[in-house]
């Protein structure tokens, strides 16, 4: 065969496989977007669930899914940035950071019903901390945290070594070159690495059934004091999110609208997602920018 025929040959393989899984994941969107947005309101958004009625909203469920992000975001970020800084310009190399690495490795395989009964018994019952958002946050930091550190190690280490070896010509400190040289060259894949970890936290439902808890109490939207039980900031309460009510729905739902109400919550998550990741790459343009001075990310 001709080097220019099988070029033709495997490049038109590579855009079809490309385009088919665009297609696909045109095709996913656009089925759960079109069956449920009918059914997004204000009232949907808002209104709390029915259990045996019709008319039922996924207003708390969409407010513990958030705070579950911002909980989970502060335990996780802070862990994994460090793990991941410390990995690739503090570590020696040798067995034991290689054990690290694998261990982290394995971590990052685990499956979700397996890491919910682990936080079940360790977190909820040993801990005593009760089927509540901080035991689910915990819970799903043992998701992301794998994810984080390879990320941040990764994007350090693909920072040219010219831009470190200039800093320590110029007499700046380990820490100053980590915090002003590196970190902010490696702040674009950092921030692909957080919204994946925030994808996982939207969208999982297994370990939150044995952490989070598969109900709410009724919320009180007026207090936001989070000593109060049923304020809404309470991180101790028991909350269910998006997706666990979701699976619920569909699994054991008795409402005779419970069809749309999965369909609709099912758009909302989707959204979410979508609208986290276009925030979130904003986000960081804007920060690249302030630490770079530079009007673009290439």
């Amino acid at each position: 065969m001709k080097p220019k025929t099988a070029d033709k040959i495997a490049t038109t393989l590579i855009v079809f496989f490309a385009l088919l899984i665009v297609a696909i994941l045109i095709g996913l969107l656009g089925y759960i977007l079109v069956r449920g947005l009918n059914h997004i309101s204000w009232d949907f958004l808002t209104s709390a669930p029915q259990k045996i009625r019709a008319g039922g909203g996924v207003g708390p469920q969409l407010f513990n899914s958030l705070y579950l992000l911002v909980l989970t975001l502060l335990i996780t970020i802070p862990l994994g940035l460090g793990a991941g800084i410390f990995m690739a310009e503090y570590a020696r190399p040798g067995k034991l950071t290689n054990f690290i690495r694998l261990i982290v490795e394995v971590l990052s395989s685990f499956p979700s019903i397996i890491v919910g009964l682990f936080g079940l018994l360790l977190i909820v019952n040993f801990f005593d901390l009760g089927f509540s958002l901080l035991s689910g946050a915990i819970a799903l930091t043992f998701f992301n945290l794998p994810l984080m550190v390879r990320i941040t190690e990764q994007a350090f280490r693909t920072v040219p070594k010219a831009q470190k070896e200039a800093g320590f010509a110029l007499g700046l400190s380990k820490w100053k070159i980590v915090t002003s040289v590196l970190l902010p060259v490696a702040l674009p894949t950092i921030i692909t690495g957080t919204i994946l970890s925030a994808g996982r936290v939207f969208g999982e439902a297994a370990a939150l059934m044995f952490t989070a808890g598969m109900s709410s109490p009724r919320l009180n939207f007026s207090d936001w004091n989070p000593l109060h039980s049923n304020s809404p900031l309470n991180p101790f309460r028991p909350a269910e999110t998006l997706a666990v009510h979701i699976w619920k729905i569909n699994s054991e739902g008795l409402a005779p609208d419970a069809i749309q109400i999965a369909a609709g919550a099912s758009a909302v998550l989707v959204i979410m997602v979508l609208l986290f990741n276009l925030l979130a790459r904003y986000f960081g343009r804007f920060i690249y920018r302030k630490l770079t001075a530079s009007k673009r990310i290439n």
